[in-house]
């Protein structure tokens, strides 16, 4: 009896392995001939008769993008953001998926009514929720979105939505921060629209970190030599070790304008070595890279502030740009490469011919610029370095030549 049994196991086994391969088969001559294609030219632009779903996959996205201007509204100074999470739930409130914004800031949701691997497979209520970084806020206050899906028996994945949820802006809290030498005490003036909005009283050897609000355009430092003044960008400052005599209108009061090199003229291919002489300095271990070139790389994208191309150290080693006539440092925009270096600490060093001028690190961001504004008068070399030697990201970065 039990040989009998072994006998038919045995047999249902070969037969749904049988059946397996004729069904392999069956599909491997289907797709065969689908890439073949057909020799007769008559339905070649037929228009489409059965409307029904398919087998396909349609992406349902969420889009992210960091709000320059902090209006909550998409528009032409705002770019989209990388790395960002978003999650979907369903209408009950079950967790369905995660997904991260890529270079062109969409989270993807695959959705289909046929595909079980799909995220998105039934009509109901979804809720998409994007989580919001720390030192940021949703700037409209949608960062949880409700969207009703319905069936669609006619289109592509059988499934439609009553639209897209709609873009979110992510903006940044903006602060100030720098440190104090040692000697006499300055002052610190925020400034907007040529009206001092508030003022910070600046001790000795302290260091000093401020929150800045949506209306200020500009900081003003006075008293102890250390007189300066940036204008700020949409990222936090910062100001590194005050040093006296900052840098104005050129090294050593030669009155040579400012100009911010942005790296989009190095190479009109996706990766390029920066050649020494470029805008008249010399490079070492530096790159030039489209912001999109590397794929799943948050801080290229995200660390691009104009233009569509960014400078990185390359292979996450130190990295230099020097010249041998004494030149002004007066800033530029540093983000980490990648999330998973999120809080990577940059160290910046300058000389001006065997001495050295500044050192200052800085905590750097994968999502979002740190705008360094050492504002020196006068050095010729800058050397650029990451503690745990992960890829660094720079642009705009602005000298006086």
């Amino acid at each position: 009896m039990a040989d009998n049994a072994l006998v038919l196991f045995i047999s249902a086994l070969v037969l749904a392995g049988g059946v397996a391969l004729i069904v392999l088969a069956l599909r491997w001559r289907r797709r065969r001939r689908r890439a073949r294609g057909n020799l007769n030219p008559a339905r070649d632009y037929a228009p489409r008769s059965a409307w029904g779903p398919t087998s396909g996959k349609l992406n349902f996205s969420s889009f992210v993008f960091m709000d320059v201007d902090g209006d909550g509204i998409y528009g032409q100074a705002d770019r989209p953001m990388a790395g960002i999470a978003v999650r979907l739930f369903d209408g009950q409130g079950r967790f369905l998926a995660l997904a991260r914004t890529n270079p062109a800031g969409f989270a993807n949701f695959p959705m289909s009514s046929k595909r079980r691997s799909a995220a998105i497979r039934a009509p109901g209520t979804y809720r998409f929720s994007v989580s919001v970084p720390p030192g940021w806020r949703a700037s409209g206050a949608n960062e949880n979105q409700l969207v009703r899906l319905a069936e669609a028996p006619g289109s592509l994945v059988g499934l439609v939505g009553e639209g897209l949820p709609a873009p979110v802006g992510l903006a940044l809290s903006r602060t100030v921060n720098g440190r104090m030498p040692v000697g006499a005490p300055a002052t610190l003036s925020v400034m907007g629209r040529g009206k001092v909005l508030e003022s910070h009283a600046l001790g000795p050897a302290a260091a000093f970190r401020f929150p800045v609000s949506g209306e200020a355009d500009q900081v003003a430092i006075a008293g102890g030599g250390l007189d300066r003044c940036l204008a700020l960008s949409a990222y936090p400052a910062e100001l590194g070790l005050l040093a006296p005599g900052a840098l104005r209108s050129g090294p050593l009061g030669a009155g040579a304008p400012l100009i911010t090199i942005g790296f989009d003229d190095v190479t009109t291919r996706g990766l390029c070595k920066i050649p020494s002489g470029h805008a008249g300095v010399d490079w070492y271990n530096l790159n030039a890279m489209a912001r999109d070139h590397t794929k799943n790389s948050e801080g290229y994208v995200n660390g691009n502030v104009s233009g569509a191309y960014i400078a990185y150290t390359s292979s996450g080693h130190p990295a230099e740009f020097a010249r041998a006539a004494p030149f002004g440092f007066h800033s530029v925009m540093l983000t980490a490469a990648w999330l998973g270096s999120e809080g990577e600490t940059a160290l910046v060093e300058s000389w001006l011919g065997d001495e050295p001028v500044a050192r200052d690190e800085i905590t750097l961001s994968a999502l979002a610029p740190v705008h360094y504004a050492p504002m020196l008068k006068a050095v010729t070399r800058v050397r650029l370095s990451t503690k745990h030697h992960w890829q660094m990201v720079l642009d705009d970065l602005t000298l006086a030549l």
